[in-house]
């Protein structure tokens, strides 16, 4: 597993693949740091310009089309593709 960068910039656009990916295991705080966002009911803009880093008032639709991605695959890669539970979990 490639380690995971604390508050790395992310792509325009979250993987899409049916498998991990080295963008993924790079972007695990990314991802459990929108998890949190979610579930405490933190405006998308304000999580766009913290986690993101992009600006949602400059870019509205980059910083909302980046967002609603990246959490897609935050919930993808904890319900799916099992990259924070843990080798050999169900």
């Amino acid at each position: 597993m490639t380690k995971p960068q604390l508050d790395p910039d992310v792509a325009d656009v979250a993987p899409n693949e049916l498998a991990l990916t080295a963008y993924d295991e790079q972007h695990v705080v990314t991802y459990i740091r929108l998890l949190q966002a979610e579930g405490q009911g933190a405006d998308w803009r304000e999580v766009a310009r913290i986690v993101l880093h992009i600006d949602p008032e400059r870019e509205p639709d980059r910083a909302l089309n980046a967002y609603q991605s990246h959490l897609a695959r935050a919930k993808w890669v904890t319900e799916e593709g099992r990259l924070l539970r843990g080798a050999g979990s169900k």
